[in-house]
């Protein structure tokens, strides 16, 4: 009975509703096929997870909103893709739905479901921010989900004490393997000189990220170019992203190198002397590879209003708020000017003990969130989704 359990097709529904969930997702259903080889992925994805094999119900871009006054114009639509996402689910009746971020849509679809079908397990990966805002959150999740994966080892006892099952599986950000010679290899690809100095610009992956940023962002490249003329701007981007970053900077003068390939892109990242980045994920990942690097920020102001009320964490950028230090440089809102961002860049471009200062930090965190660790982030996350597939197999048999 155990071996035909073990090779029974599972059916797992994934959600992820922005890129960054995309790559999360991605990793969850690779180490997911080499514990379980019998299963069949759909749900809502990114081209990271199409490569493993998930069918889609409509192309993630849709989801990928920020804030309250960005959310606004798409809410019509986005309330039909929770109505339309949670029927697909309830018709299907998989063996366990797995959402990957993007709480205001995977919530909602989340309680539609629980009201339709109360024996599908419904697992939540990335703890929604109850440590930084409305921590009301966590109780109200316990009532609609089975499990919480969450990727920061502080975040469990939030939710633990509303009887949640809640796991850290550590972030899978630490699952990266860098090549030892990546910045040399970067630079020979793109014919680069060695002693050339090259600046990473990160405007974010979502258009209404890029729409706030890349004007600022390019009028501190000017600045820093007056400074040091031959930096190389190098802008690791998203496929469908490029034409809009293309079109921004055509007869500007600046002429970066655009890339997408994402194994380019940490070997960028460990090419470069200073990073100038939107704020995310994508900090831990210059941690990783120990790029210098400041967070730059802006939101539409009826969104960073509300913000100013409602958020209870002295700082913005993940690494920070580990550390419970400011790491890394926030120039957030008001402070997000060219000028500012020129001159932080400068700084960890120029003074030793700034660059020091960050690097000193960036191992210890990076290592806190499950760097080299037997079982990787992505294993633990599949192993506790089978685990809770199995047991309700288990409790279903014995009825």
């Amino acid at each position: 009975m155990d071996g035909e359990q073990n090779n029974k097709e599972l059916r797992v529904f994934v959600i992820a509703g922005e890129p960054s969930g995309d790559k999360i997702a991605s990793g969850f259903m690779h180490a997911f096929k080499e514990i379980h080889s019998n299963v069949k992925f759909f749900g809502v994805g990114g081209f990271q997870m199409k490569r493993e094999g998930i069918e889609t119900l409509f192309p993630l871009e849709e989801l990928s909103v920020m804030g309250l006054a960005e959310i606004l114009p798409k809410l019509f639509n986005l309330i039909s893709r929770v109505n339309y996402t949670a029927d697909e689910i309830a018709k299907a009746k998989p063996d366990a739905v797995l959402f990957v971020d993007a709480p205001e849509f995977c919530f909602n679809v989340a309680k539609k479901v629980r009201k339709k079908d109360k024996s599908i397990p419904l697992i939540h990966y990335v703890a929604p921010t109850v440590w930084a805002w409305r921590e009301k959150r966590a109780e109200k999740i316990s009532k609609f989900l089975d499990c919480l994966l969450t990727l920061f080892p502080f975040e469990p006892p939030y939710f633990e004490k509303y009887g949640l099952k809640t796991v850290c599986v550590g972030h899978p950000v630490v699952e990266k393997i860098m090549e030892p010679d990546a910045a040399q290899i970067f630079r020979k690809k793109y014919n680069i000189e060695a002693d050339q100095p090259i600046l990473a610009l990160l405007p974010g992956s979502r258009v209404n990220e890029i729409k706030q940023l890349l004007q600022i962002f390019e009028e501190s490249v000017y600045k820093i170019l007056t400074k040091i003329p031959n930096i190389l701007v190098v802008i690791p981007t998203l496929p469908h992203l490029r034409p809009m970053i293309e079109e921004a900077f055509k007869g500007k003068g600046i002429n970066p190198l655009i890339i997408e390939d994402e194994e380019d892109k940490f070997r960028c990242f460990s090419a470069s002397n200073v990073a100038i980045a939107a704020s995310g994920t994508v900090s831990l990942e210059l941690s990783l590879v120990g790029t210098p690097h400041l967070v730059a920020y802006r939101i539409n102001m009826f969104s960073a209003l509300l913000a100013k009320f409602v958020i209870k964490t002295r700082y913005f950028n993940i690494m920070n708020i580990i550390s419970r230090r400011p790491i890394v440089p926030e120039l957030l809102q008001d402070r997000c000017q060219a000028d500012l961002i020129a001159d932080e860049a400068l700084k960890l471009l120029e003074s030793v003990d700034a660059r020091k200062a960050q690097l000193h930090f960036f191992n210890s965190v990076i290592d806190s969130l499950g760097r080299g660790k037997k079982i990787t982030p992505s294993q633990k996350a599949a192993e506790t989704v089978l685990s809770i597939i199995k047991e309700k197999q288990n409790s279903g048999d014995k009825k």
